[in-house]
């Protein structure tokens, strides 16, 4: 049998096996650790040929609103499913990350105010309502229409919210006011954000988040994993506003039969968040590659790792490092095979990439 008869047949198998139910007793996460510009290191882009290859959606998401062929591809960040939370009121989980969301972009260095929080809460009931009451997708509300509820309230600190939030409702960086109009319900998904910029990245990367977790949800029900791969994975944690929700995600996708996967290139960012203890303490699994020296030695203080063992990830080739499953620690050499039509899909090296 040729290598691209097995290939096929593995991809084949790879979607049928996703299309079926999977117990939720096996839930993973992950943590992947590259050396900063290192060969191997991909772009959110690169992960377009395999989705496209598994017949799955790739998103882009860009200040103008266009896709990949011009056409106009939004994410509503607003969007909800009434399976949401644990308890009977999905509004509960919805409010906290709408109150992350206005965080980043009002809160400043010390977040919001307690009487902020509580408007904005007070806005998130109002708006939901006539969705609750008819959930049909015309009823989904807009991050326009918080925008007029904070409007219609009495108090001075309302206002101030709603001023910080009109760039992104009438302004120039109104990207996300618009109800979902692409597919987001394919069983692949890639959301490609590295088009938005340093205005709306991080609000981006909340929202993806968000919809994610509005798939764990669904998911859950019919008692189907979801796989997150998330690159770049220190921005989340490198803003005090994401980071907090990011690690309170991270836990709720594990307790709902998600796999979560992080995956850095730039470690020494991911180090110097405070909650990266909160992360490698619920990751069952950690894949570490060839580390720079500065680094080396914090991981090897934060994950107890010998100097024999660090070694492994001291000027390593490509495919080799230290794996971390629970309390063991192994060596690896994974050289993954050129001749395969998945590496020729995968690989990011600009001269094998022209050659594909």
């Amino acid at each position: 049998m040729s290598t691209n008869t097995v290939t096929n047949s593995t991809l084949s198998a790879a979607r049928k096996r996703d299309e079926m139910l999977e117990p939720y007793e096996w839930k993973r996460s992950r943590t992947v650790l590259r050396r900063e510009g290192a060969s191997n290191r991909p772009d959110l882009v690169d992960y377009t040929p395999l989705v496209e290859r598994l017949h799955g959606q790739v998103i882009k998401l860009s200040p103008t609103g266009k896709g990949y062929d011009g056409s106009p591809c939004y994410i509503n960040p607003m969007d909800l499913n009434l399976d949401y939370s644990d308890d009977d009121n999905p509004l509960s989980l919805k409010s906290d990350f709408i109150l992350s969301l206005c965080e980043l972009i009002v809160g400043g260095k010390d977040g919001l105010a307690p009487v902020e929080k509580t408007i904005i809460d007070r806005c998130v009931r109002i708006v939901y309502r006539d969705y609750l009451n008819d959930p049909k997708p015309e009823n989904m509300p807009l991050l326009e229409d918080l925008y007029n509820a904070l409007r219609a309230q009495d108090e001075k600190e309302a206002q101030y919210i709603a001023t910080a939030l009109e760039i992104y409702v009438t302004g120039s960086l109104n990207v996300f006011n618009h109800h979902t109009n692409v597919d987001v319900n394919s069983r692949i998904v890639c959301y490609d954000i590295k088009e938005l910029g340093k205005q709306l990245k991080k609000i981006g990367m909340l929202v993806v988040q968000d919809q994610v977790w509005n798939r764990v949800t669904i998911n859950r029900a019919a008692h189907k994993t979801t796989r997150y791969y998330l690159d770049e994975f220190h921005l989340l944690l490198k803003e005090e506003q994401t980071a907090s929700y990011s690690v309170e995600i991270w836990k709720r996708y594990r307790k709902w039969g998600g796999i979560p996967t992080g995956i850095t290139q730039n470690v020494k960012d991911l180090l110097s968040s405070r909650e990266v203890e909160n992360i490698f303490e619920n990751s069952d699994f950690i894949y570490m590659l060839n580390q720079a020296a500065g680094d080396r030695q914090i991981l090897a203080k934060q994950l107890n790792i010998s100097p024999h063992q660090l070694s492994y990830v001291t000027h390593s080739g490509e495919g080799e490092g230290l794996l971390f499953y629970g309390n063991t620690i192994l060596p690896f050499i994974d050289h993954f095979p050129k001749d395969t039509e998945l590496y020729r899909v995968m690989t990011t090296k600009p001269q094998e990439v022209a050659s594909a």
